[in-house]
């Protein structure tokens, strides 16, 4: 089976734009949902796709964070090219933690991040990348024997981007002070715990006054796609809506 590579999307709106940004081992299909709903409420919204994403778990693994990075940089300048002024900047786990990066650097009217963690070893993250390795496999067509010959390959290519992400995660959360714009912490109930723990940490950690955090009863970790996900979008949109354009 072939598979089609996810793409970025541009969904034009009003004049208020969002940068979307997905998860780790995803896609732009994240924010697709979300991605609409803003888009039916007045907003803009353009979601890049991180190098490596959407395609083999072995050509995942030849991109850095740094590259990924520079995909979030890159779609903010391309709303800012449109002729975009004011940007809010939402994002999903490590799209979230791109936008606590995003804010602590660039000037943005509002934050959103969803299930980010304060911490992940790189071995963990590694194991990630094994289970996406093995359902895109599966999604191939390829049979049981070839995966497991095939991921037991994965597991001895180098995890220098894994561990790279882990820093990646440390760093931002240690500059948590320098964000000032208003920001919105969400998380999954049903997650691992480590999320609700992060959410109160940033929480407390930022320095802006306009802060809020939720818990989703229902939700795991992608949120934008789970039970809970009107809701989500819904919250999602008042605190754009109030936020001071």
């Amino acid at each position: 089976m072939k598979i089609i590579p996810p793409k970025p999307f541009f969904y034009k709106g009003g004049d208020k734009a969002v940068l979307l940004l997905h998860s780790f081992t995803s896609n732009t299909i994240d924010m697709k949902k979300l991605g609409k709903f803003l888009q039916k409420h007045n907003y803009t919204c353009y979601a890049p796709l991180y190098k490596g994403h959407g395609l083999t778990a072995e050509k995942l693994l030849t991109f850095r964070p740094t590259d990924w990075w520079q995909d979030v940089l890159d779609g903010y300048q391309f709303l800012k090219n449109e002729g975009y002024e004011k940007i809010a900047v939402v994002g999903l786990s490590l799209g979230g933690v791109f936008a606590l990066k995003v804010a602590q650097q660039l000037s943005v009217t509002g934050v959103v991040t969803m299930s980010v963690p304060i911490h992940r070893e790189a071995t963990f993250l590694q194991q990630r990348v094994f289970h996406y390795a093995k359902g895109y496999k599966q999604l191939e067509g390829k049979n049981e024997d070839a995966i497991n010959i095939e991921i037991t390959r994965l597991q001895q290519m180098p995890i220098n981007s894994l561990v790279e992400f882990q820093h990646l995660i440390q760093r931002t959360i240690e500059q948590l002070a320098l964000i000032t714009s208003p920001i919105s912490i969400l998380y999954g109930v049903l997650d691992d715990a480590l999320y609700k723990d992060s959410a109160e940490v940033i929480f407390q950690n930022v320095a802006t006054p306009h802060k809020t955090m939720k818990g989703y009863p229902n939700s795991k970790h992608l949120m934008t796609l789970g039970t809970d996900q009107n809701d989500v979008n819904e919250d999602i949109l008042t605190f754009l809506n109030d936020l001071l354009w």
